[in-house]
């Protein structure tokens, strides 16, 4: 089981940057796939992007694809999801959780859901 912290984001303008972070607290997170999902307000969560356990193999989808990376430090138990040239559409609470995942895109998900990091972009 892990426990998941997102942070970092924040109220920026359209074509600005923002890292997140999704660092866990408890468990035994190299164990784990990380995704990161996002959720407007008024819509459902919807999948972003997943790295493998050991950062070797990662998917995007196609709203991620381009202007997102994802990465991770296994040593400092941290997962990051960079964002550049962000959008309004991008406006959303960012989440990540542990997650399966193979090059069709997301297979399953855990239950291990953090408080999510507000992102919001204007334009």
């Amino acid at each position: 089981q892990l426990q998941l912290v997102e942070s970092g984001g924040g109220l920026l303008q359209a074509g600005g940057s923002l890292r997140l972070s999704c660092t866990a607290s408890e468990g035994v997170f190299a164990n784990y796939a990380i995704g990161w999902f996002r959720q407007a307000s008024g819509k459902e969560r919807e999948f972003v992007t997943a790295i493998a356990w050991n950062g070797d193999t990662t998917y995007y989808t196609d709203s991620a694809k381009g202007r997102f990376s994802i990465s991770r430090d296994n040593d400092e138990n941290t997962a990051y999801l960079q964002m550049n040239n962000l959008k309004p559409e991008d406006t959303a609470v960012y989440y990540c959780n542990a997650v399966r995942f193979n090059s069709d895109g997301l297979t399953y998900q855990y239950n291990y859901w953090g408080q999510g990091t507000q992102v919001t972009v204007s334009s």
